[in-house]
């Protein structure tokens, strides 16, 4: 018989941010946390380097092969959303890149009430995050 287990926090997907989420919680020792991940490990070699895009995209590996409903601007033509479905998420089919939003966007925010989310408070996580290697 399965014994059951408890824990105090638990979150869906193991991209970037379901990582770091546990990664931050588990900084107390007594809280306990299960990442769940549909997609498998990262091993691909593809992920791993940034000319690997086009194969990963031509054959939606990693992909939970989602598309956009038909536009209508777009003669109705339907347009691949690409969402990683792997450990590391949809920052693992992004060819290893990384784009800071526009600092205005956060400045506005912070402007229309959401303390704390000025490009200048917000900056600090970012470059907290960024190791360049």
């Amino acid at each position: 018989m399965a014994t059951r287990q408890s824990y105090d926090y638990v979150i869906v997907g193991a991209g970037s941010a379901g990582c770091v989420l546990a990664y931050r919680l588990t900084a107390d020792p007594v809280v306990r946390v299960l990442v769940l991940e549909a997609g498998g490990r990262d091993t691909q070699p593809l992920i791993h380097v940034p000319s690997g895009l086009g194969k990963i995209w031509e054959h939606r590996m990693f992909d939970w092969g989602y598309d956009t409903e038909p536009e209508p601007r777009l003669d109705n033509r339907r347009i691949e959303a690409m969402r990683g479905k792997v450990l590391g998420g949809s920052s693992s089919i992004n060819v290893m890149a990384y784009v800071r939003g526009h600092h205005g966007d956060y400045d506005r925010w912070a402007q229309n009430g959401c303390r704390g989310w000025s490009y200048a408070e917000v900056l600090p996580y970012f470059k907290r995050c960024e190791s360049w290697e």
